[in-house]
């Protein structure tokens, strides 16, 4: 199942929606920005009472 979640371009700033993917409790993939097409690192993990937690990361973050 898929869950449509926003977050903000760490570059640009504008809001992108992204789907995520619930069938997989930790994922970490790049995805390009849909305004500035900068690639944004995703880190998304399910936490134990269910609820998920989006990282969001520039290159330059490490």
């Amino acid at each position: 199942m898929q869950m449509p979640q926003t977050i903000h371009c760490p570059y640009c700033g504008e809001t992108i929606y992204i789907l995520v993917d619930t069938s997989i409790e930790h994922q970490r993939y790049i995805e390009d920005c849909h305004v500035c097409c900068q690639p944004i690192t995703l880190t998304i993990n399910a936490d134990e009472d269910g609820e998920w937690q989006i990282g969001v990361q520039s290159e330059d973050d490490g």
